[in-house]
């Protein structure tokens, strides 16, 4: 059952994502609006949209939300496989969505103190200002 879902929400994900899929919303929108007129404007013109629109839309939220969970997992696993292979990163890195938001909120504060002390070097000014040279030639030239 789980694989069969999965496989659903993923090809429903990226089926509902692409251009054709806007383009028959949009299309089925413009067609009941132009038959409002047709149906007087009537409750039941206005509930079947409402409706429609409705079910579609608690329904595409739990796709998506499998879908989301699944790509940010995957993330999750491919980046604690970085961290694992890279000679001085922490390990303690790994598995860090398990932390509770005060930790990560000291880890946060730590890295901004690390990026204010880089920020001081001579050779992070260089980079900066070549960065910043760069930019200035590419605006130049547009």
């Amino acid at each position: 059952m789980k694989e069969i879902f999965r496989k659903f929400a993923a090809r429903t994900s990226f089926a509902t994502g692409t251009a054709y899929a806007f383009v028959l919303a949009l299309t089925v929108i413009i067609v009941w609006a132009l038959t409002g007129p047709v149906f007087h404007y009537s409750d039941t013109w206005q509930l079947v949209i409402n409706t429609s629109t409705t079910i579609i839309t608690f329904l595409m939220v739990f796709l998506i939300q499998n879908t989301q969970n699944r790509d940010s997992k995957a993330m999750q696993l491919k980046l604690d496989e970085l961290i694992r292979v890279t000679q001085h990163a922490r390990n303690s890195f790994i598995d860090l969505e398990d932390m509770t938001d005060h930790d990560l909120g000291l880890l946060n504060d730590e890295f901004h103190t690390i990026h204010d002390k880089l920020e001081t070097s001579p050779l992070l000014h260089r980079l900066h200002s070549k960065i910043a040279a760069e930019h200035q030639r590419r605006t130049k030239q547009q």
